[in-house]
């Protein structure tokens, strides 16, 4: 099979990721929500080291549940801070737990968090054509404007561009891939 180049072939939680997660349209809320904490957390690493951990994420935040998450207390922090089996970033911690209490505030107001994200494109995908990979769009610098205005942290515009593959709504995958 033919793969994005950038594909770590040798780490099967990266050839998984990219042959069934990466660009494919997804609607459900809490998927939403997972992947833009990981997106977050990816800040300055590599989205390889993020789904390394993934694991030790899921089970150090409660399975993503935005609900748990949004009632974080001071020992649930320094909980997480001690555990080695995640990126320990006292930053993106607070983000994460801020991002899901702005996260179920967009969902009242829009029903779902799918509603909101994916009324940017009127429900459709953007198939990237650039021969050249891209860290941002317009679309990305807007959705991450929209999101600080709300109140979220780390979400700058190349963190939502890579977010946006992540969900579906931008298809990224090379021409020359069996995916694209």
């Amino acid at each position: 099979m033919k793969r994005c180049h950038w594909v770590n072939e040798n780490n099967p939680l990266y050839v998984k990721y990219h042959d069934e997660e990466w660009c494919k349209p997804s609607h459900e809320d809490n998927y939403l929500f997972e992947m833009l904490m990981l997106e977050s957390f990816q800040a300055g690493l590599s989205w390889e080291c993020i789904l390394n951990k993934r694991e030790n994420f899921k089970v150090a935040f409660d399975n993503f549940d935005y609900h748990k998450i949004a009632n974080y207390n001071e020992n649930k922090i320094k909980e997480l801070l001690e555990n080695t089996g995640i990126i320990r970033n006292k930053l993106k911690i607070a983000a994460s737990i801020n991002n899901a209490k702005v996260f179920m505030t967009i969902q009242k107001e829009f029903t779902s968090f799918d509603n909101y994200i994916w009324s940017f494109t009127n429900n459709k995908i953007i198939k990237n054509e650039s021969e050249v990979p891209i860290p941002s769009s317009p679309l990305s610098d807007e959705i991450s404007k929209d999101l600080k205005k709300r109140g979220m942290k780390f979400v700058g515009t190349t963190i939502i561009y890579s977010y946006l593959q992540a969900i579906g709504i931008i298809n990224d995958h090379e021409k020359d891939c069996d995916m694209s």
